[in-house]
């Protein structure tokens, strides 16, 4: 059997093993605690709302601006915060609790393209003071990974289209179907090509050595001297118009025609003024309902006398529709005439005076 001392030395082993486990059992949990600041350093308990938790778990750090001060202590389900209805409490600590504000904001990110999401809270913009226990911060949705690919597949469904229609457009073009499939690839368009490109350098050449219109417009400075000659002389016309100088000058220049056009305005208006409150003739035609029906009358009465005369009625309507009486009445008009001359011609004829003395 082993001795007395033997086996308290044996308990002495144990029991510093045990200290020594409970030591790094200690550290460990420091060490566990240091994003927090430490084992004994300040805490507050935060909360935030999301409509998707977007594969955030408890236990997931929490960072300030990439910094991390905490972990997630709890997610779960909150209906009536709906449209966010997700609630996530976050466990913050140590000396970065300076640096949060109530109106600091919190979003989702993933720790690179298949990393595992945490919630980051930024205080870029945030002003205000430095937040109780429990107090709730604003959440921004942030573009998830699941979206990026959701918003990238129409994308690139629409290049899949793109390039289908792209590889249909260039076998269209290598053969000779539609127009531009034509026209890449007949010898004929390219020979008429070549010919157009001659005809223009040979265009060209000409309107250089000044050959033709079109060389002389180019080449010749005589239609430049008359250019600057017409110039001139609509500079002289201006400066002759601005200085009130001939008729298009007084127009500009003289406000007489300015005055005589308000008064003839003024006039006009007191013509309408007059118009309308019934004073002179066309005031009255305008305004006396008397005036108005007589002249109605007497248009009426004039409309009957020439359908009269146009139906051969009266006098004038018979000289205007009945012809033997036009004739007889030129007949002896052309008699009266015929008489007039040959009382003219021999007055002793017609014209005897016979005396008688007793």
């Amino acid at each position: 059997m082993p001795s007395r001392k033997e086996v308290q030395w044996s308990q002495l082993r144990v029991g510093a093993l045990v200290l020594a486990a409970m030591a790094v059992l200690v550290l460990v949990i420091l060490l566990m605690s240091s994003s927090e600041g430490g084992l004994f350093a300040k805490k507050l308990i935060l909360r935030t709302y999301f409509d998707n938790a977007g594969g955030l778990k408890a236990g997931a750090p929490v960072t300030l601006e990439g910094v991390t001060i905490g972990n997630i202590a709890r997610i779960r389900v909150v209906p009536e915060r709906s449209p966010k209805p997700v609630e996530v409490t976050m466990r913050v600590g140590g000396k970065w609790i300076q640096d949060l504000h109530v109106d600091s904001t919190t979003s989702i990110a993933q720790a690179g393209v298949l990393g595992d999401s945490y919630l980051d809270i930024t205080s870029v913009h945030a002003k205000g003071p430095e937040p109780a226990n429990n107090t709730e911060l604003v959440s921004i949705e942030a573009s998830s990974l699941q979206g990026v690919i959701s918003a990238s597949q129409t994308s690139i469904e629409e290049v899949t289209k793109l390039m289908r229609n792209s590889n249909k457009l260039v076998d269209t073009l290598n053969s000779r179907r539609g127009t531009l499939g034509g026209l890449i690839n007949d010898p004929a368009f390219y020979a008429k090509l070549n010919r157009i490109a001659d005809n223009l350098d040979k265009l060209t050449g000409a309107i250089s050595n000044g050959q033709g219109t079109l060389g002389k417009l180019v080449n010749d400075d005589t239609l430049y001297t008359h250019a600057d000659s017409v110039i001139d002389r609509l500079d002289k016309i201006a400066a002759g118009i601005q200085n009130g100088q001939g008729t298009a000058g007084k127009l500009v220049s003289d406000d007489t025609l300015y005055k005589n056009l308000n008064s003839t305005v003024t006039n006009a208006n007191q013509l309408l003024a007059d118009v309308n409150s019934g004073r002179g003739a066309i005031g009255k035609l305008a305004k006396d309902p008397e005036f108005a029906k007589k002249l109605d009358d007497t248009v009426t009465h004039l409309d009957n006398i020439l359908t009269g005369v146009d139906e051969g009625k009266g006098t004038i309507g018979q000289l205007m529709q009945n012809r033997s009486l036009y004739d007889h009445t030129d007949q002896t008009m052309d008699q009266a005439q015929q008489l007039v001359k040959s009382i003219r011609d021999n007055p002793k004829k017609y014209l005897v005076i016979r005396l008688k003395l007793f």
